[in-house]
């Protein structure tokens, strides 16, 4: 952090910790209610991103990509299966509870996405191997007080298959992802971000052979088409 200074290596940690509390809101979220629901709130964070950017960066909120946000939206409802009137689990205190955590996880990661955005240029592996580290410092008090940590019963294949999580779906995909936040708008991030929960959709149909309903395929539909839509001239 000595040599990217200061004010960088500090943004850093602290979005490193951001993280990590962000990481713990969510899978408390999914505790409390049911995984659509937790999701949906989670990709506020998006829209999040585009309102907030306009007002820290001074990027222009165009009616173009407010209508896109929108749409990416309701695509994201059909998607999560989060259809109004028909909310599954809904109604009891700790249902409340877990959208309350998804949200501020959503807040959380907004305040990454805008605060990395904020941070310039940093070598992206550098970045990266900060801030999983100051995450895993948050993660571990955490971990130690609300699991029990037997090592015992550890596997060979669990022990593969967290690495495989660790580094690949976890350090090499921030590095690749916070890498091209520097050459982008934190709206175009924002819009962008949408296409997560529809890969998540498409490779649990083909891998887990979960169905695909008829408004998932719309949603997701819409979401793609609004960010392309977004970006365009």
């Amino acid at each position: 952090t000595v040599l990217m200074g200061r004010k960088k290596g500090f943004l850093l940690i602290l979005s490193g910790m951001l993280i990590g509390i962000n990481w713990i809101l969510l899978f408390e979220a999914y505790n409390y209610t049911t995984v659509a629901t937790a999701t949906l709130c989670y990709y506020m964070e998006p829209t999040i991103v585009i309102l907030a950017s306009s007002l820290i960066f001074k990027e222009k909120l165009t009616m173009k990509k407010i209508i896109c946000a929108v749409i990416a939206i309701l695509g994201m409802v059909l998607v999560s299966g989060f259809v109004p009137g028909h909310m599954p689990g809904m109604g009891g205190s700790g249902d409340a509870r877990g959208v309350l955590f998804g949200l501020g996880a959503a807040l959380l990661y907004s305040s990454v996405v805008l605060l990395n955005k904020g941070v310039g240029s940093v070598d992206p592996y550098q970045r990266t191997v900060i801030q999983l580290f100051s995450a895993a410092l948050v993660l571990l008090p955490y971990l130690l007080i609300t699991e029990e940590t037997g090592l015992t019963n550890l596997t060979g294949r669990s022990v593969v298959l967290v690495a495989v999580v660790g580094i690949l779906h976890t350090g090499i995909a921030y590095a690749l992802y916070f890498g091209s936040i520097e050459g982008l708008k934190a709206q175009t991030i924002a819009i962008f971000s949408y296409i997560d929960p529809v890969s998540a959709m498409i490779l649990s149909a083909l891998i887990l052979h979960e169905s695909m309903t008829a408004a998932g395929m719309m949603g997701a539909v819409m979401i793609l088409g609004a960010a392309m839509v977004s970006e365009s001239g």
